[in-house]
């Protein structure tokens, strides 16, 4: 077949001309296709680099030459008066392609393309001030003017990258007879991310897309616990909210390609749900819910994959101590390592300077490798102070360096940190590298990075066998004294488990190995290809009840199913607690009413308790007793929390409404806190053992 991979860039060939992780995704995938005996072609923006190319590569200029204006309806709240309501831009588009490993890359050139040639990507600073902010769009008009000219009526399969970056192509292409349509989502960018409908409605026009947008969303306005839940979620970097005249960016894109992929089954886990996450229960009344519902059966893993450098061939021999001494720190004693971007809330790397201090001040004998990578250096007082504090313990880095380097580091490492928050990270790839040398995982519980086998208990434990590592629970909060603990706990064990069981040690080195060495991109351009042929052959896919059961999705459930999957049914519904839906397989007994009210009670779904409460006095009394005000106190019980947070709207501002955050006391299975003056409607945050998150709201007085 032919495929069409489109992306804002495709550097991937030559770390001269690329920018992120996604370009080298795209390279790589394409490579392993074209070596399945498909042909592949790559559309992407030249970025103002063409003479460079040049001096490097045999570069041809096609008899390609678009001119047109580029429409463009600015949202007059964010554009002001300096501009009109609707700009054109004069653009002259040109091809040029460049033959390489089988692929024919085409990058297309012109004025607002070739902008940014050093960082190719627009800083968010030009939003409101700069014609710049719309090159990607500009690439994504582009692109789909070229592939209808250069490709016409011929057959193919659009892979596009990263919805924010290909929102136009699927209704593009919608109507195209011979265009297929693949979407893959490359972050977790928040799911209700919009832009200005009129701008999109502008853009399908001109494009002749012959797409109608569906009515704006006119729903009833939130309730106040949801304004508190959505206030909340800035806080989180998982959703934030929109004027009127605007639109789903995911919206876009699921409705009208014909499958969307995923890097991870976690990924897509966590992309249907956000489940235990302080999101989940605003994101179930939001109209993008029912977006991903209505086309969960597009939804497809088609995975990703570690670099061949870490997966093949026997892991490097590399000299420890000459690596470690070479960096000031002792070869003999346990070594942990880190590499990522300096992204402290994305990494997870404030509270793991936080633990590394703590563990090195209570006196453990270890190395830490830390890179957080940035160009700019790292100017935090407090990140300098752990390294001043415990020179010989803690190297710290922040340069660029070529693979070889980290691959010493690597392997010269007895465990990797990977402490990321916010359910960010969608594969990590750089666990997986560091994996794939024998470092063993402490790294966090996030669903996207699920499939590198890290868990609760590793040594003896639900599938202790095949673990790889430590897991720790995932964090939705900035600057997390939990997780601080957590990471400190299990540097701690890590040490201890390397000293006192060996063979235990080996045990996880070895599992961790495997695991990552799997992940080749032979094996990812398979699970894409086992998707795009049947595409390609016409079998559309359909959402099976197993799905609808996982998901908790009871009510898109046939009626016919209480008949056939009766069993599964109720078996799902006491996983949630779900009595509403249980008592259409079998009314429960006194035991099983129980069960289901423990079931609800231990994920902190208070609603669900309420189903079953009434049917058992000391049920009722320890749900309604969970809550109390006392002597202007709140007075809070749940044995199974960690924390509580007392949340309020705050004053109305200019920008989008934020929220304030008080943590109630812990006392054992207690919390307290002050009674704010006039509240009648109490909206708390609770952070759970198992590290779910979940909303009580609790009404008094």
């Amino acid at each position: 077949m032919h495929i069409i991979e489109t992306y804002f860039e495709c550097g991937g060939f030559d770390h001269r001309f690329l920018q992120g992780g996604i370009s080298v995704y795209l390279w790589n995938l394409s490579k392993s296709l074209v070596e399945q005996g498909h042909r592949v072609s790559v559309v992407t923006p030249a970025h103002g680099r063409l003479d460079d190319l040049r001096r490097s590569y045999d570069v041809e200029t096609l008899d390609y030459q678009d001119t047109y204006e580029l429409p463009l309806v600015l949202d007059p709240r964010i554009w002001g008066e300096r501009f009109p309501a609707e700009v054109r831009i004069p653009l002259t588009t040109t091809a040029h392609r460049l033959r390489l490993d089988g692929i024919d890359l085409y990058f297309l050139s012109n004025e607002l393309l070739d902008e940014l040639p050093d960082r190719f990507y627009p800083p968010y600073g030009s939003k409101g001030e700069d014609l710049v902010f719309f090159k990607p769009l500009a690439a994504q008009v582009d692109s789909i003017r070229f592939v209808r000219h250069r490709f016409g009526d011929e057959k193919a399969l659009v892979h596009a990258h990263e919805p924010y970056y290909h929102y136009l192509l699927p209704a593009a292409f919608r109507n195209d007879p011979a265009k297929l349509v693949v979407a893959t989502v490359q972050s977790n960018m928040p799911i209700t991310k919009m832009v200005y409908r009129p701008k999109i409605e502008r853009l399908l026009d001109f494009l002749d897309a012959g797409i109608t947008l569906p009515p704006e969303h006119t729903g009833p306005p939130l309730t106040a616990h949801e304004a508190v839940m959505s206030g909340y979620q800035q806080r989180t970097h998982l959703h934030y909210e929109y004027g009127p005249q605007h639109i789903g960016v995911y919206d876009l894109v699921a409705e009208h390609a014909d499958l969307v992929d995923f890097l991870s089954p976690g990924h897509l886990e966590f992309y249907t749900d956000f489940a235990d996450t302080p999101f989940e229960q605003l994101f179930t009344r939001l109209p993008v819910h029912d977006t991903v519902r209505r086309n969960a059966h597009k939804s497809f893993v088609g995975g990703c994959a570690v670099g061949d450098t870490w997966t093949t061939g026997e892991p490097p021999a590399v000299d420890r101590a000459t690596v470690l001494s070479g960096l000031g720190l002792d070869p003999a004693l346990p070594t942990f390592f880190h590499n990522a971007r300096y992204a402290v809330n994305h990494k997870g790397q404030t509270e793991l300077f936080r633990a590394v201090d703590r563990v090195l001040t209570e006196g453990l004998a270890a190395n830490f490798v830390l890179r957080c990578i940035s160009d700019g250096g790292i100017d935090d007082p407090y990140v300098q102070g752990v390294v001043d504090r415990h020179k010989g313990r803690v190297h710290l880095e922040w340069e660029r360096v070529e693979e070889k380097c980290i691959v010493e580091y690597a392997a010269s490492a007895d465990f990797c940190l990977f402490p990321s928050k916010f359910e960010m990270d969608t594969f990590l790839i750089a666990q997986g590298e560091a994996m794939a040398v024998g470092a063993v995982p402490i790294a966090t519980a996030q669903l996207g990075m699920a499939h590198f086998g890290h868990v609760a208990d590793p040594l003896s434990g639900p599938g202790a066998e095949q673990a790889t590592g430590f897991a720790v629970n995932r964090s939705f909060t900035e600057d997390d004294p939990l997780l601080v603990d957590a990471l400190a706990r299990r540097i701690r064990e890590a040490a201890a488990l390397l000293r006192e069981q060996p063979e235990q040690y080996r045990r996880l080195r070895a599992n961790a190995r495997s695991n990552a060495r799997q992940f080749t991109w032979e094996r990812a351009a398979r699970l894409h290809l086992d998707a795009f042929t049947a595409l390609w052959e016409g079998r559309r896919p359909e959402l099976g009840i197993d799905a609808m059961l996982r998901h908790g999705w009871f009510d898109l459930l046939p009626d016919e199913a209480y008949a056939t999957h009766r069993e599964q049914i109720a078996e799902a519904a006491a996983r949630l607690g779900d009595a509403t839906t249980y008592r259409r397989c079998r009314e429960p007994d006194g035991p099983a009413a129980r069960a289901l009210f423990e079931a609800a009670w231990a994920r902190a779904d208070f609603a669900r308790c309420a189903q079953t409460a009434d049917s058992d006095p000391a049920l009722r009394a320890r749900l309604d007793g969970r809550c109390t005000v006392e002597e202007d106190r709140i007075v809070y019980r749940l044995p199974h929390a960690e924390r509580v947070e007392l949340v309020r709207l705050a004053p109305e501002g200019s920008g989008r409404r934020d929220v304030t955050v008080r943590r109630l006391e812990r006392d054992g299975a207690v919390f307290t806190g002050e009674l704010p003056p006039g509240e009648e409607e109490l909206h708390l945050l609770l952070t759970l053992a198992s590290g779910r998150c979940a909303w009580d709201v609790v009404r008094h007085g």
